[in-house]
């Protein structure tokens, strides 16, 4: 059956159907509607070039198909003639078969459609000063007015920052806290600062805290600098302290300030806000004898858990503990040392209650602080009565309401340390008003209100009226089951407790839970749960007119600076007004009417940038280059057509003269580069001649083998047919088949054929006349030519060579057979009375690598043993050192230096030889030569030797390097670091590797600026020792200092270091100076050492050894104050002074 025939597709009807109208912008058939269009067609040789193609070149074309776009932001657009083709038909014709070619029909404008029309002048910013807001806002960054100082003005009853100095942040947030707190504030402004003649009475601290507080209550801006308090103090700016220390110190510093003040309820101050009383108590388990002392607190600080709330903390620490075995109590009754109880017992609390959270912890393994990242949950409000007292009395106020407490507090301020390093972070606070009754959240200039620290779905009574709110019960929370905070950005989450079962009145605790908190600040609360009320906090606190007057200065300060910002600001609004008027007129009248019209060429982006920008001066004259379309002749460059813009020379007068502003250079449309268009041109008809050429080749290039052709390089040949030739040099001609480059991949050196076959193709005949048109000079070889005979014989001569050297390497070897297996594998047995000498490794490396590969290795040259020997014609390695037999060195018996004197050259000789007891040598060394090449490096490596426990500890007198014995009895360490032959000598594996012999020892790699640590916390990783417990001793010497630099220390290279690991010792945890100090993972720092605080360094006598400032206890190691007569804890009496 005939396959069934398949029916051809209808062509697509011809033209346009009936009543379509033909436009003009689609008849781009001709090559005067395209750019380059003419390139091939037209025109075939640079020379018949005109001027019209180069205008094309550049859309400047009068038969260039790119429209005179209308200017959509002209006041009236001009109406476009029209021409009427519904002229009437012909006789017998019926309208619907004219074919009407429309002149009005004008392409749409748009600012993709347009972008490379030089005659389309609307998408170049103008919108931007169409709409006056944007282009006044971009006017004054132009002008630059600076900051307006209306900016840092303080909204009306809104807190008041404090800038930080540098690293002041911990000051800022306490300053914040103390602020709110009234009573203080009174204190602190009814203060006298004591004056001495050394200092005036505004450098007081107490003057500046008040000037610092009078600032945060009247000043009108919305920060103040508190610099000249920071000075007072003289604090370190640059350097992060602990905020903690801060508080306690800063307030002792108060304390005696209000210690001198006449006033008693400013004497007690500081005691009536903050201090509270707690009792120490020791209960004998055998007598029950109780020894009972007070000690007054200003903060109670509390150890962290994680996920724990704070009364559950506080719990803990009041927990009784049990002295017993090595940590008994001593009985005075009993006089004897006895098993106790001890606790603590909060007797009074502080109407202001702080609780510091002991955020940084000691590391035992790394000798430093570190931060501890438990999350901690506390409380809007806390009832104290249920910690207050003896047990009993805590455990009946649990049965009480709340309401009840006579020690109720609420939540007042939050202390936060952002960061994961206890050296450095940032201190922020969230601190209620008491003015605005709302929470901010102090983060040193920026104050943020935070609507609440209760989620909004809370009521008073603590029913849920938000879905979002889900209940946690305070003795079954769910982490999940949290609610962030997103105003504080504090990384606090609220944690909702359950609803009371008491009665509508009884106060809810809202939870809250966050991993930065550093310290709570609760404030007492009155009966019924509502805040205590004072005088004060109905009355507005009036600063001192000292301090106020200060404040005033900086307020008229910053109001002039606002008036005078706003006279600057009016008239740069006028001189706006004028600018963007006439900006406005020249864009809207710079469009050409015509093609025929005088105009002025410019880039794109040279008006887009006179359009954006506005000068601020009237007189001084502005360029703007066009720079980016001009060519390196100075003319137009057609290659940049796309970024041309045409104006009416009249418009390009106006900007010169109205505007001060210079479009440079200026240049015409006839200014098209004539010699980069013929370069364009050449380029573009390479790309239309070239695919055609070589379709035209790959048709005629085969040639049968009983036919004659011509030979040519296939590597040309082959980037050749490519579609874009990498041999090919814009507007040069390519490089002919017997170029540099490729003839010799058919031609010898001695011109005839060569002998490598696969570097060369042949071709027909025809193919050959083809590139003989394009290469005229080109002569190839036919295929009838003979190989080179030169060529040929060398070839055999070469085959007959590599059969030799293999010869030649055999026999080396079998005459060096001892060298070649033993001489770098640390083998020195079979050396004992032999006499010997030393060759550099590499020599041996390369001599194995040469016999491996004899016909693709080169051939040692020679023996050079010149970098052995120093200037002064002495060794400058020490045979006898194990240290000094590092990887270059390799030692080979004499006999067989012998053989290779008579094989290779160089030299000198290196004459040595183990008798069992050292290493003779003819030669001396030279010391001062030896100690320089063994401190040059950038990277080694030592030996790291580990005591035993019944080790003595190192010293000068006893150090030995290495044991006074044959060295035949091990093979020697150090040459172990060669390596194998395998391997080559060089090691590649691991940092820290052990040496394979007696005793447990390392080598380890170090670089010059390794410090002590670095390598202790590397021997850590390897030997599992920590940090704490590592002594190093170099020849005898302890390395105690752990910032110091093993170069500094004169650790050499292969040099021996001794490592005794010993016990942990508690005394390293203390903060108090020892007589000699072990050294720490990190320098801690002056803290406040040298400031007002602190106490100045100045102030201490060197020449009497400094008092004490605690004396412990032998019984209870409690650490005492200097002049008790008896344990605060075990009264346990001190021995006699005298």
């Amino acid at each position: 059956m005939p396959p069934k025939r398949i029916r051809r597709i209808s062509p697509a009807p011809a033209g346009l159907a009936a009543g379509e109208r033909l436009k003009r912008a689609k008849l781009t058939g001709s090559a005067s509607y395209s750019a380059w269009g003419w390139i091939g067609t037209e025109v075939t040789d640079a020379s018949d070039i005109t001027q019209e193609h180069r205008l094309a070149t550049c859309g400047f074309s009068r038969n260039n198909s790119r429209p005179l776009c209308i200017n959509k932001y002209a006041s009236k657009s001009a109406p476009v003639e029209q021409k009427h083709a519904n002229e009437e038909a012909s006789k017998g014709e019926l309208e619907d078969d004219v074919i009407v070619i429309s002149d009005d029909d004008t392409p749409s404008c748009s600012s993709k459609g347009c972008k490379s029309n030089p005659y389309c002048l609307n998408y170049l910013s103008q919108e931007k000063w169409e709409d006056p807001d944007k282009a006044y806002e971009a006017y004054l960054k132009v002008i630059n007015l600076g900051e307006n100082p209306l900016v840092n003005s303080r909204e009306p009853s809104f807190p008041v920052g404090l800038k930080n100095l540098g690293a002041t942040c911990y000051a800022n947030a306490f300053l914040q806290v103390w602020y709110q707190d009234l009573p203080f504030r009174s204190g602190v402004y009814r203060c006298q600062p004591s004056q001495d003649a050394g200092h005036t009475f505004e450098d007081s601290p107490i003057f500046q805290l008040q000037v610092t507080f009078a600032a945060m209550q009247q000043c009108i801006q919305s920060a103040f600098n508190p610099v000249k308090l920071v000075e007072s103090l003289k604090l370190r700016t640059s350097e992060q302290q602990d905020a903690q220390e801060f508080s306690k110190l800063f307030m002792a510093h108060l304390d005696t300030e209000f210690q001198k003040q006449a006033s008693p309820a400013l004497k007690s101050l500081v005691a009536d806000q903050f201090q509270g009383t707690q009792v120490y108590n020791t209960v004998c388990e055998n007598c029950h004898r109780r020894s009972e002392r007070e000690s007054d607190f200003l903060e109670i600080e509390v150890n962290l858990q994680n996920h724990a709330t704070l009364e559950e903390r506080i719990s803990a620490s009041l927990e009784p503990e049990t002295l017993s075995e090595d940590n008994r109590y001593f009985c005075p009754q009993c006089s004897s040392l006895q098993d106790a109880k001890r606790y603590t017992e909060l007797r009074e609390l502080p109407p202001i209650l702080h609780f510091s959270l002991l955020r940084f912890v000691y590391d035992l393994s790394s000798m430093e602080r570190k931060k501890c990242k438990h999350t901690i949950c506390f409380p809007t409000t806390l009832d104290m009565d249920h910690f207050v007292g003896s047990a009993e009395m805590r455990k009946q106020a649990k049965k009480r309401p709340s309401r009840e407490s006579k020690n109720l507090y609420e939540l007042r301020g939050v202390l936060l340390h952002k960061g994961a390093s206890a050296y450095h972070g940032h201190y922020e606070a969230q601190v209620f008003d008491v003015q605005n009754q709302s929470w901010y959240q102090f983060n040193d200039e920026t104050v943020t209100k935070i609507e609440s620290l209760i989620p909004k779905g809370l009521k008073a009574n603590g029913s849920k009226t938000d879905e979002t709110c889900q209940w946690l019960p305070e003795t079954t929370r769910d982490p999940k089951k949290r609610r962030r905070v997103d105003d504080s950005d504090s990384e606090i989450e609220i944690l909702k407790s359950s609803p009371s079962t008491q009665n509508d009145e009884e106060p809810t605790a809202t939870h809250i839970s966050s991993k930065d908190a550093y310290m709570l600040v609760y404030s007492r609360v009155g009966e019924k749960g509502s805040p205590v009320k004072t005088e004060l906090s109905t009355i507005t606190l009036t600063p001192p007119d000292r301090a106020l007057g200060a404040v005033n200065i900086l307020n008229a300060a910053h109001d002039k600076a606002c008036e005078e910002f706003a006279e600057r600001e009016n008239q740069a609004k006028a001189r706006f007004n004028d600018v963007r008027r006439m900006v406005m007129d020249i864009y809207r009248s710079w469009s050409l009417s015509s093609r025929t019209e005088r105009c002025v060429v410019a880039s794109r982006q040279a008006l887009e940038s006179k359009s954006e920008g506005a000068e601020a001066s009237e007189n001084d004259s502005v360029v703007i280059s066009s720079s980016d379309i001009i060519c390196s002749h100075g003319n137009l460059n057609p290659e940049k057509a796309n970024d041309m813009k045409a104006i009416s020379e009249p418009s390009y007068l106006r900007i010169i003269s109205e505007d001060h502003c210079e479009i440079l250079p200026k240049l015409s449309p006839s200014d098209v580069c004539d010699v980069c268009v013929r370069d364009s041109f050449i380029e573009r008809l390479y790309q239309v001649e070239h695919p055609r050429l070589v379709a035209r080749f790959d048709e005629i290039s085969s040639v049968r083998d009983d036919e004659q052709g011509f030979y040519i390089s296939k590597s040309w040949l082959k980037d050749w047919r490519l579609a874009k030739p990498k041999m090919h040099i814009d507007t040069q001609p390519d490089p002919p088949p017997d170029a540099p480059d490729y003839e010799p991949d058919v031609i010898c050196e001695h011109g005839d054929l060569a002998t490598n076959s696969a570097s060369r193709r042949r071709i027909s005949v025809e193919a050959y006349h083809l590139l003989q048109h394009l290469f005229p000079s080109w002569k190839p070889l036919s295929t009838a030519a003979d190989l080179c005979p030169v060529c040929e014989a060398l070839l055999h001569i070469s085959k007959e060579d590599k059969r030799e050297l293999r010869k030649q390497a055999e026999d080396e070897k079998a005459k060096l057979r001892h060298m070649h297996d033993n001489a770098l594998n640390g083998n020195t047995v079979l050396l004992e009375n032999v006499p010997c000498a030393i060759v550099p490794a590499q020599f041996i490396r390369s001599w194995r690598q040469w016999l491996l590969r004899p016909g693709e290795v080169c051939r040692p040259e020679g023996v050079d043993n010149s970098s052995f020997i120093c200037e002064h014609g002495m060794l400058v390695l020490d045979p006898n050192s194990a240290s000094d037999l590092d990887s270059s060195v390799a030692i080979i018996k004499r006999s067989d230096w012998d053989v290779l004197e008579e094989l290779y050259s160089g030299g000198p000789l290196i004459a040595v030889e183990n008798t069992g007891v050292k290493m003779e040598h003819e030669l001396p060394v030279c010391d001062e030569c030896r100690q320089k090449r063994r401190s040059t490096y950038e990277m080694t490596e030592i030996t790291v030797r580990v005591l035993g426990p019944s080790d003595p500890i190192p010293s000068t007198d006893s150090y030995r390097e290495e044991p006074s014995q044959p060295r035949h009895i091990s093979p020697q360490p150090t040459l172990l670091t060669y390596g194998s032959r395998k391997a080559g000598g060089l090691r590649k594996s691991h940092r820290i590797r052990q040496v394979k012999e007696p005793g447990k020892r390392r080598r380890v790699t170090i670089t010059k600026a390794m410090t002590v640590k670095e390598l202790k916390v590397m021997l850590q990783d390897d030997l599992d020792i920590p940090v704490i417990s590592q002594r190093l001793f170099y020849k005898g010497h302890e390395l105690d200092d752990s910032s110091a630099t093993l170069l500094s220390l004169g650790i050499l290279s292969n040099d021996l270091l001794d490592l005794r690991e010993e016990s942990e010792d508690v005394n390293l945890l203390s903060d108090s100076d020892t007589e000699n100090p072990k050294s720490k993972g990190r320098r801690e720092g002056q803290g406040f050492g040298g400031t007002l605080l602190g106490g100045s360094d100045s102030q201490r006598s060197s020449s009497h050894p400094a008092s004490p400032t605690s004396k412990p206890c032998s019984a209870c190691t409690f650490e005492n104050v200097v002049d008790a007569s008896s344990c605060t804890i075990c009264d346990t009496p001190f021995p006699s002074d005298t």
